[in-house]
């Protein structure tokens, strides 16, 4: 048995390993984080389908807000593509 090949292969696959076990970890406190952001995404579609964001999305265009308000949240797509996003990812994870 070539000792050195068979430590280089060790090396390699202890390598393998640790990414792998990072990955896992990583992708199960995402799972976590997007579980616990339910009551947010409850929320935003609440707001979403209400007057309120209606009447907010309306004073956006007629410009009576800071122009330096982060407003994501009355992208029609952006906030479409967010419910859509985690929709799907919701059906992968049931």
């Amino acid at each position: 048995m070539d000792n050195a090949a068979a430590i280089e292969r060790i090396k390699a696959m202890e390598q393998r390993f640790d990414s792998a076990l990072k990955a896992a970890a990583e992708l199960d406190e995402a799972i976590e984080r997007f579980k616990d952001s339910a009551k947010d995404v409850e929320a935003l579609i609440a707001y979403y389908e209400s007057d309120a964001w209606r009447n907010d999305f309306e004073a956006d265009a007629e410009g009576r807000f800071p122009a330096n308000l982060k407003r994501g949240v009355l992208s029609e797509d952006g906030i479409y593509n967010l419910l859509t996003d985690y929709q799907r990812l919701k059906e992968i994870l049931v």
